[in-house]
């Protein structure tokens, strides 16, 4: 497992938006999670300059990422279905998101 990281996903208008805490890192691609985010249920992904919001139950993506990182996003979402809702469950509940095995 990586130690409790935290990545800065500021939007590119350049308002000022919390730091969330990373929960999994795998090929340059970074995956975190707000803990006073919207519903549906969904996390946020960083690759490079490419940033996108991926919803956990219907895969809608919201953003850009390129076709082979979206790719690799999509196959670890299948694989962490459960514990990616279950981090939305306690993020909402104010308490910590768990770390998330990354893809291998």
């Amino acid at each position: 497992m990586f130690a409790e990281s935290f990545v800065n996903l500021q939007p590119r208008n350049n308002k000022t938006r919390k730091i969330m805490p990373e929960i999994s890192r795998f090929f340059g691609i970074i995956i975190a999670m707000f803990g006073d985010d919207h519903n549906p249920p969904h996390f946020h992904v960083r690759y490079g300059d490419y940033r996108c919001t991926i919803t956990i139950d219907k895969g809608v993506v919201k953003g850009q990422l390129p076709r082979k990182a979206l790719k690799k996003v999509f196959e670890w979402m299948d694989e962490h279905h459960d514990e990616l809702m279950a981090n939305w469950a306690r993020l909402q509940a104010g308490e910590e998101a768990l770390p998330i095995d990354p893809l291998k």
